[in-house]
């Protein structure tokens, strides 16, 4: 199949799906936006499908991997944010119907029955940060800049699958990073445990194919018991159960209620602009050391 936001490529045993809108720096979209995020899973279901594939590796064009979901059209989808007169607020039903197929979509990433490692370049924030932590393996390039910068927004710890960031850097470091929604070089990530490894920028692809490479080797029917041994493992860790948590609570921030002097990003948005929005969002940030 051909997408139009992404790139899918077949080489012998692993495929390669690579997000193709650097000009956006891979920023995503939601279920049925008609965006990347549909050909995304499309592409990831495809290589489910095919019975030739052992890994999938998931990878950005240009110079990141994904900055996360696009703040341009970022709640559209619910029904708010136009600015439009009478415009009334979106029911609990389309915040639950959005965020329950987001949430089932990830699921389909985190149990895919094909060794998946990402590739993390660049910006690698919000969404790209959960792709990357849903992955089997997750290589990043040493000055990668991997973020929950998207808890600035006012989720403040909710609202997305953190469960598996609390496993991977536990408890105290997954809490800081989502209260402070600090950056971390691709170095500070492997030492945490956020990302596997971590290696020059010129080298990334070089120690991704060679992961590849190796998950290859394996037969294709142990990796299909191993992955189904993972999700096992993930149900006994109650990972899988905890992405209900992440779509409730997600569906909860959508309905959030700002308070005089906290910063509104949708209300800057729709007064001011996307990119002010933006910058008055981590402005604040500013001189803290975060």
């Amino acid at each position: 199949m051909s997408y139009q936001y992404v790139l899918y490529e077949k080489q012998d045993a692993i495929a390669r799906i690579t997000l193709n809108r650097p000009e956006k720096l891979n920023s995503i979209d939601f279920p049925g936006q008609g965006g990347i995020n549909d050909d995304l899973y499309a592409a990831l279901a495809e290589a489910a499908d095919d019975d030739d594939i052992k890994v999938v590796i998931l990878r950005g064009a240009g110079s990141s991997f994904c900055s996360g979901h696009d703040l341009s059209t970022v709640g559209f989808i619910y029904g708010y944010g136009t600015g439009e007169s009478g415009e009334r607020r979106p029911s609990q039903r389309v915040r639950l119907k959005v965020d329950r197929e987001w949430m089932e979509r990830h699921m389909k990433l985190m149990l895919h029955p094909k060794i998946t490692i990402a590739q993390v370049q660049g910006h690698c924030i919000g969404e790209g940060t959960i792709m990357a932590e849903f992955c089997d393996i997750a290589v990043a390039a040493e000055d990668a800049q991997i973020s929950h910068a998207e808890q600035r927004l006012g989720f403040a710890g909710g609202g997305l699958n953190m469960l598996p960031l609390y496993h991977s850097v536990g408890l105290k470091r997954a809490r800081e990073l989502l209260l402070t929604g600090r950056t971390l070089s691709g170095i500070e990530a492997a030492d945490m445990g956020l990302v596997s490894k971590a290696v020059p920028a010129d080298k990334l692809e070089e120690e991704v194919n060679r992961y590849a490479q190796e998950a290859s080797l394996l037969p294709a029917d142990g990796i299909a018991i191993g992955k189904a041994s993972h999700q096992w493992i993930l149900d006994i860790l109650g990972v899988t159960q905890g992405l209900t948590q992440g779509y409730l609570t997600h569906t909860l921030f959508t309905n959030l209620r700002f308070e005089e002097g906290e910063h509104n990003f949708f209300k800057a948005r729709r007064d001011k602009g996307v990119r002010a929005g933006f910058h008055e969002r981590d402005d604040r940030y500013d001189g803290l050391g975060v």
